[in-house]
């Protein structure tokens, strides 16, 4: 049964609804239509009922709320924290409905003892339940650090409903024990639209990744001594589905349109890089809306697109007068994923894609193409775009392994050979080698990174963000290394060497002008009529004076800025930050409930 499409809901069949009181968001359900008791007798049932699991695992397409994003025309959730916009008392995250599922998969597994069938088939589903279980405290642990841990439902009277939070350490050790658990019991074959053995190793390694590196760096919970526990497992976890699970990166000799293809395909069944994909197809009546990646609220940052190499290996930082090149000579002899993840001058205009593409400069004029669908039959309008998206790919698991063996300092070339230079092969670039220079803007970036090898551990940090960019995990890689810094850091766009009219499409004709007003176009006034009359035309000040969204850093020149983030400066606040308040509300109910590090 494929993951993102006919996901059966359980609701259908018992009802598993929640009373408006709120001390019982987990509490066991009421008598059902179908009881309990005739529901949960055989395999069969399981797979039902965890067919209702998959909506909680869907495929991102972004990076929104990290340094990746130069601009976004929404309240993000980092956006209001770093202007002081959240608190406890205006803050979600623990209601009702936000325990809904942790609730929904201890429902199945009370009800375990009672199914007859096929004990390896009944160990496989349970085995389900708990990845999703995992998955679901994973991230409860990265937004609120310690939480209560459940694994079963309350009645009305029990008291655990008033309980305050579990330990870090308890639940991310009963976390690793669902998984363990899942990776021994879920079975290693079938389609890569369910979850696999291969999909519970490429989650465990990503946790363990994550909780190891957050232990390292993160001081203020106490942890520290134990970060290495971690690292290993993301090792082994990692290592297992590399030597086992068949896997490899896709790569038929076409640089990187091969990697333009894992984000743009209708159908990535049969790619072996991919480990669990969500499918849409026009035919089954499921779509998503990868077409609003390229220009619908938000454009990738600068500090991003500065981070991909140039095609001899070496910085683009590096060079001289970097700073200044305009949008038409950034791309030139830079990494391909760059060309597939950025918008550039050789992309064709998004209705027909026969045209040259006009970049919006409101946005930062890096706007996003990775993951938009390039053919006309795959992008069809609002939840009508038909290509498939991966969750869990092999690329990442070749990351989350060479990244734990460099924190560890265990790393060799045979690693990098192994992991990091199958991303850089596909797309023809020069292999990462162990004496690789310090890079000292990586260096800037990420003061605190420690390892035996800095330097190697930076550029295995960038390889990350290159390769993974777009996908989601941006955000969550700044938080665990501590570098929540950057989030207050203005993002910035393209390089504008002056006002007036400039070429953005490549041929030599300009096609848009920065402008100071639309009652002052001096800029472009020595320009033919013509050829003005045919710009799209962006103004740093409305008509009667008043700045828009954005500015040139220069005045007169420089990179696109945004006034919100000069009117309004960012300021991340360590360490509180790195976690999220417990609605007053809650605790106002719970008093057992505690707030961490300043909230």
């Amino acid at each position: 049964m494929k993951l993102r499409i006919t996901y059966i809901l359980t609701l259908g069949l018992i009802t598993i609804g929640l009373t408006a009181c709120k001390k019982d968001f987990l509490q066991r359900d009421p008598q059902t239509e179908i009881t309990e008791g005739s529901f949960f007798q055989s395999p069969a049932d399981l797979e039902t009922y965890t067919n209702g699991f998959y909506r909680y695992l869907s495929p991102t397409y972004s990076d929104i709320n990290s340094d990746n994003i130069s601009n976004y025309n929404a309240s993000g959730e980092v956006d209001l924290l770093v202007r002081g916009g959240i608190s406890a008392s205006n803050s979600g995250g623990w209601g009702k409905a936000d325990w809904e599922a942790l609730r929904k998969i201890n429902f199945m597994l009370d009800h375990i003892p009672q199914v007859k069938g096929d004990p390896t088939l009944i160990k496989h589903f349970v085995g389900i339940a708990r990845f999703f279980r995992a998955n679901f405290y994973y991230d409860k642990i990265k937004k609120y650090h310690n939480v209560p841990w459940f694994n079963k439902t309350l009645a009305s009277d029990d008291p655990a409903l008033y309980k305050g939070q579990d330990p870090r350490a308890l639940v991310v050790d009963s976390v690793l024990s669902d998984l363990n658990y899942a990776v021994e019991n879920i079975k290693s074959d079938g389609t890569n639209t369910r979850i696999t053995k291969w999909a519970a190793l490429a989650l465990l390694s990503r946790f363990a990744l994550h909780e190891g590196t957050f232990r390292k760096y993160h001081d203020e919970i106490q942890l520290t001594s134990d970060y290495q526990r971690f690292l290993d497992v993301a090792i082994s976890a990692s290592a297992k589905i590399m030597k086992d699970g068949g896997f490899s990166i896709y790569n038929t000799g076409r640089g990187g349109l091969d990697y333009r293809d894992l984000f743009s395909s209708a159908n990535l069944s049969s790619n072996k890089e991919i480990i669990t994909l969500a499918d849409y197809g026009k035919e089954l009546g499921v779509g998503n809306n990868t077409h609003t990646v390229l220009d619908y609220t938000w454009s990738l940052s600068r500090s991003l697109a500065d981070t991909y190499l140039k095609t001899d290996g070496t910085p683009f930082t590096s060079g001289p007068g970097y700073d200044t090149k305009v949008y038409t000579e950034v791309f030139t002899d830079r990494d391909p994923r760059m060309m597939e993840t950025i918008i550039n001058p050789a992309f064709r205009g998004a209705s027909t894609l026969d045209e040259p593409y006009r970049i919006k400069p409101t946005l930062g004029g890096y706007n996003q193409i990775k993951f938009y669908p390039r053919s006309a039959d795959l992008r069809q309008g609002w939840e009508m775009n038909y290509t498939d998206l991966p969750i869990f790919r092999y690329a990442e698991v070749l990351l989350n392994n060479v990244e734990a063996k460099a924190e560890s300092g265990v790393i060799s070339q045979t690693d990098l050979d192994q992991t990091v230079n199958l991303l850089r092969a596909r797309v023809k670039m020069p292999l990462l080698n162990m004496g690789v220079a310090l890079d000292p803007v990586l260096s800037a970036t990420y003061p605190n990174a420690n390892a035996a090898n800095r330097a190697l551990l930076l550029e295995i940090r960038r390889e990350r963000r290159v390769e993974l960019a777009c996908e989601g995990r941006r955000f969550d890689d700044l938080m665990r290394w501590k570098s929540g810094k950057l989030f207050q850091d203005s993002q910035e766009g393209m390089y504008i060497p002056a006002m007036g009219a400039m070429d953005v499409t490549g041929d030599g004709k300009p096609d848009i002008a920065i402008l100071n007003s639309p009652n002052d176009e001096s800029a472009i006034a020595g320009l033919p009529a013509e050829v003005r009359d045919k710009l799209s035309k962006y103004y740093l000040k409305d008509k009667d004076g008043k700045d828009q969204n954005f500015y040139l850093t220069k005045g007169t020149s420089g990179f696109i800025a945004f006034t919100r983030d000069r009117d309004q400066p960012r300021n991340f606040i360590e360490p509180k930050y790195y976690y999220r308040p417990i609605p007053t509300s809650e605790v106002v109910v719970n008093p057992q409930l505690k707030q961490v590090f300043g909230w």
